[in-house]
């Protein structure tokens, strides 16, 4: 019986990391080692809070001048014309989000990423900027209330011109916008029952909320802000509003909403929609079952949708949907533990396969990588490292193209039945996924064009092996593998698999004293090229291991 009841004493070692791998994209053994000493509950809500960002918004480097400045504040408020092509401006929100994200220590980049594959759109859809304000309304109901955020998302610029509702009118509705809100953003779409009955709404519920959502239109300037968020925001044009009522069908009690009679009215009927929609209990089951998939396994089996959605949305619905409750019922369980039955290494825990973000950036802050600054290091920060590198080739080459969902429903890996997470692995994405522990240490591109140019960053693994304080006692070869194991695998290896690890690739067959020989030597003589050699063959098999692939 799968068990929502929270686990009792301290998580350690094997179980925060657990915890932090499918939370946080940042991955340290500082981290691991802190949540090790906390219960379950007390570590997750140490990590269910919004950190403060590394940089409010990306910087940008006008060609031909001296300075290097905020690229949002060159955004069009003022008629002022952008800097430099709007192609290069996207590269630097992209990679300014993926910086914020490596930097997180908590769970806050991993739940706007959750929001940005449920309320998928895509950079290119308006401008970097407009883009830029959905990134930050993603920030804002990160943690917060969910059904605030889906009220929030129907004036955001950039969705208003992805899924067309800008072109929505009373004379000539748009109906994208309205049935996304259902079958993706809200109640889900259930098996049809009939032609044009979807279970939780009906063809002619998609033609009413249309109806409401006529007139909401995108800004060609972002010189007017929510109140609430402080973010810019859309507009109303009450003069292509359909102001008639509105009558829905007995999926929805046969509700019939009073329309707006003016612009400020627009939004009153808007939110007396949304609060329709969120007063079905399907709403609240479908999220946590989103939720379910993206953090513990896409397995949803009729035991756990009775154990573990059901509860889920209980407390959802209970906590007005706000979403920390959730999560904390969710990160404290038994069940996200594995330890609600009899085999506790049998379904969660390694039980899921990284996705090209966390396999990239839990590497990357593991090794603690320097990045170029932002702002002295402008070109080799945004473009050389986490464009070049990191989104074209650590993610790109390995399927997920960073803010480009390939359709409105996002991701397939997060959605798309039967395979979901196994996307991540195939025939196609395998090169990219393994010749991530190359690049690293060679500090080269090594896969797609110009294979051999710098990335900017390089993984010098003696230095790292020496002062990062992650390995206690690097003289000692057996203490190093083991403590690198634990750390860098989902479980504990057994002994014949922890020896093909220390015998065959670490030590090379050879006998143990010799590499504490060679680490003695490196130590008094900075000579670090043999055991170069050697640390850098057991993290790329480790690496290279099906064990590592794993969450």
């Amino acid at each position: 019986m799968a068990s929502i009841s929270p686990l009792t004493g301290n998580l350690g070692r094997r179980r925060a990391a657990h915890l932090l791998r499918r939370t946080s994209f940042h991955y340290s053994r500082a981290r691991v080692d802190e949540l090790a000493t906390q219960s379950a509950a007390t570590a997750a809500a140490s990590l269910l809070s919004l950190r403060n960002l590394q940089h409010s918004q990306p910087y940008y480097d006008i060609p031909g001048t001296t300075g290097v400045v905020e690229a949002i504040q060159w955004l069009i408020p003022t008629g002022q014309t952008n800097p430099g092509q709007e192609f290069e401006l996207r590269r630097n929100v992209t990679s300014w989000w993926t910086h914020e994200a490596l930097s997180d220590t908590g769970i806050g980049h991993k739940m706007i990423f959750f929001w940005h594959q449920f309320l998928a759109c895509d950079i290119i859809a308006q401008n970097h900027a407009t883009f830029f304000d959905y990134l930050r309304l993603l920030r804002w109901g990160a943690l917060g209330n969910f059904k605030k955020l889906a009220t929030k998302i129907v004036t955001d610029n950039t969705m208003l011109q992805y899924l067309n509702n800008h072109q929505n009118t009373k004379n000539s509705p748009n109906e994208n916008f309205a049935r996304e809100f259902f079958e993706l953003f809200t109640i889900g779409k259930g098996p049809q029952l009939v032609e044009g009955d979807y279970t939780h709404y009906t063809e002619d519920d998609i033609i009413q909320a249309a109806r409401v959502f006529t007139g909401f239109r995108k800004r060609t300037q972002r010189d007017q802000y929510d109140p609430e968020t402080g973010i810019p925001w859309g507009t109303t044009q009450f003069s292509q509003h359909d102001t008639g009522a509105k009558t829905f069908s007995s999926k929805f009690q046969n509700k019939t909403i009073a329309g707006a009679t003016n612009a400020a009215g627009m939004y009153t009927e808007l939110n007396t929609f949304v609060n329709m929609v969120f007063d079905q209990p399907q709403v609240a089951r479908h999220i946590c079952t989103r939720l379910y998939r993206f953090f513990v396994s896409p397995k949803v089996t009729p035991e756990i949708e009775t154990d573990i959605i059901e509860p889920l949305a209980d407390t959802f619905r209970n906590n007005n949907y706000d979403i920390l409750p959730v999560l904390q019922q969710l990160l404290s369980s038994q069940h996200f533990y594995d330890a609600d039955d009899s085999d506790n290494k049998d379904e969660i825990i390694g039980g899921m396969i990284k996705s090209p973000l966390e396999l990239s950036l839990q590497a990357i802050s593991f090794f603690n990588l320097a990045i170029p600054d932002a702002v002295t290091k402008n070109y080799d920060h945004y473009i050389r490292f986490y464009y070049n590198a990191v989104f074209e080739r650590m993610l790109g080459l390995a399927n997920l193209l960073l803010f480009f969902p390939p359709d409105v429903a996002g991701y397939a890996a997060y959605h798309q039945a039967p395979d979901y997470n196994r996307q991540w692995f195939n025939a196609t994405t395998v090169i990219a996924r393994y010749k991530l522990p190359t690049m690293l240490l060679t500090g080269k591109r090594t896969i797609g064009a110009s294979p051999n140019t710098s990335i900017g960053v390089q993984l010098k693994i003696a230095e790292w092996v020496r002062d990062s304080g992650v390995i206690s006692d690097p003289e000692d070869p057996f203490v190093l593998v083991t403590e690198l194991l634990q750390y860098m695998l989902p479980e504990e290896p057994d002994t014949e698999r922890f020896n093909y690890f220390y015998n065959d690739i670490f030590l090379d067959n050879l006998p143990p004293a010799d590499w504490t020989y060679e680490w003695q030597n490196y130590i008094s003589t900075g000579k670090g090229e043999e055991v170069t050699i050697a640390l850098s063959r057991l993290i790329t098999n480790v690496m290279f291991s099906p064990e590592y692939q794993l969450l």
